[in-house]
């Protein structure tokens, strides 16, 4: 191939490799993830990262046209087979099939990558990973998902973030279904407008943005359009004037339909649930959240973070939720005919990186090795001696791995890895048992010292 014609390696848009700091961050907040999630009980299961496509199921997609748009699927032979676009959809039909063998209320959580056929940017992508944890079976709703807020809560603090810098905002379906069920919104409508409204607090909507999806269309900077749910003026007048109302008490006042009093109720029982424990102060009311899934009946949550993230030139962006979720009561009843209620949410975890990588609130240890640096070829035995001593200790360490290259390169590539120590020993230190050391950290001219043999696990150890 000529140099013109050679391929310049890349990525598709919305796949990232993620490497160095960011992955050890990555693993360390999956590490406190899981611990939580243990914590509250919760068992791990794994599904694989492929679907029969009629399990994943129609729903997904804002396109009509298309409804199975926004999944990535691929004939297999009979059947066409869809990756995973969230980690429910796989709960609903393993709890279907293994329903005989689980307790009666199955708790159990997921952490594993799925996959979208959408726009990608600003910590949207298009293959990442979710941490899910999820109630399966006939519980007390309130219990339940103040459960799950309250894990919401202990997880994202233990993950490093503050209290005031992240609000959980619950609300339930059943409101707007009452006002859907009042304004006579046909069923194919109702669907488009529960997404409607769910994009209010989304960045570049707001109140107009949600007007023009209730209504014909709308346009967005990119001149792409969404077609609208075509509801008349009046219609779409009475659900903005409904989001609107912030206070619970004003909303139990002005809207008396039997679902909505319904779903106010539950919320009020999830408050008073909440107040038994330590983090209800984390929790609000917002009545716009219905989640865009059409899964979801009951109970809805979005965790929001109290400030911006920047984006790759630096612009302030909103990422959206990095916690989200809700209640499903016919979810499992698509593959087993019985209504198996569930409730659960679902932690971005790449885009709580994204977020916890700005921040820069917590110490992320590289854990860098220590170099042990190659003098002469024909003490490689002794080398290996020491290298086996430091990882004996459980100090990470390596060995360099061309013997021909001088020592000068040898500590360019240990400054390069970060190492903060390299062991230098040649036919002086050996014929006398000891051991010099350079903290490659330390001052200029004041960082090397030669030391008994003996003494080289704690004189590192200091060091690290």
């Amino acid at each position: 191939m000529s140099e013109k014609n050679k391929l310049i390696p890349g990525l598709p848009s919305g796949f990232e490799d993620r490497w160095n700091k960011i992955l050890i961050l990555k693993k360390r907040l999956l590490k406190v993830i899981e611990n939580n999630f243990i914590k509250y009980g919760f068992d791990p299961l794994e599904t694989p990262s492929f679907e029969i496509s009629e399990n994943i199921g129609s729903f997904l997609a804002e396109d009509d046209s298309n409804p199975m748009s926004d999944v990535f699927s691929f004939n297999d032979g009979e059947k066409n087979i869809t990756l995973r676009y969230d980690l429910s959809s796989p709960l609903a039909r393993f709890v279907a099939q293994n329903n005989q063998e689980l307790p009666s209320i199955y708790k159990r959580y997921a952490i594993q990558n799925v996959f979208r056929n959408e726009k990608s940017g600003n910590a949207r992508y298009r293959e990442f990973t979710q941490a899910d944890c999820d109630i399966v079976g006939n519980v007390n709703s309130a219990q339940a998902n103040a459960e799950l807020c309250n894990l919401i809560s202990n997880t994202l603090i233990d993950c490093g973030l503050k209290k005031d810098q992240f609000t959980i905002n619950v609300s339930n379906r059943k409101i707007v279904q009452g006002l859907i069920e009042d304004l006579k919104i046909e069923k194919e409508k109702q669907i488009k407008v529960m997404r409607a409204i769910d994009k209010l607090d989304k960045p570049g909507f707001g109140l107009k943005g949600v007007e023009e999806l209730l209504k014909k269309e709308r346009k967005d900077k990119s001149g792409a359009i969404t077609k609208g749910a075509n509801l008349s003026d009046g219609q779409a007048s009475k659900i903005l004037s409904f989001l609107r109302i912030k206070d619970l008490k004003e909303l139990k006042e002005n809207f008396k339909n039997p679902i909505t009093q319904e779903g106010i109720k539950e919320l009020e029982e999830l408050f008073e649930v909440l107040n038994f424990g330590n983090y209800s102060d984390q929790v609000k009311s917002n009545f716009t959240i219905v989640r865009g899934l059409d899964y979801y009946d009951g109970f809805c949550v979005e965790t929001n973070l109290n400030f911006k993230a920047k984006n790759i030139k630096g612009k302030e962006v909103d990422i959206g939720s990095i916690c989200s979720g809700g209640q499903y009561n016919k979810l499992i009843s698509r593959f087993k005919g019985v209504d198996i209620p569930g409730t659960g949410v679902s932690i971005g975890v790449d885009r709580l990186l994204y977020v916890m990588m700005q921040l820069n609130q917590i110490k992320i240890d590289t854990q860098n090795p220590v170099i042990v640096c190659v003098m002469d070829e024909k003490y490689l035995k002794n080398y290996y001696e020491i290298l086996d001593d430091l990882r004996k200790n459980n100090i990470n360490a390596e060995i360099f791995l061309d013997s021909k290259k001088n020592l000068g390169k040898q500590l360019t590539y240990a400054n390069k890895r970060e190492c903060s120590v390299a062991i230098i020993c040649g036919e002086n230190e050996f014929n006398e048992n000891n051991v010099t050391i350079k903290n490659l950290k330390g001052i200029k001219g004041e960082n090397n010292k030669t030391f008994p043999k003996a003494n080289l696990i704690d004189e590192v150890k200091k060091l690290i």
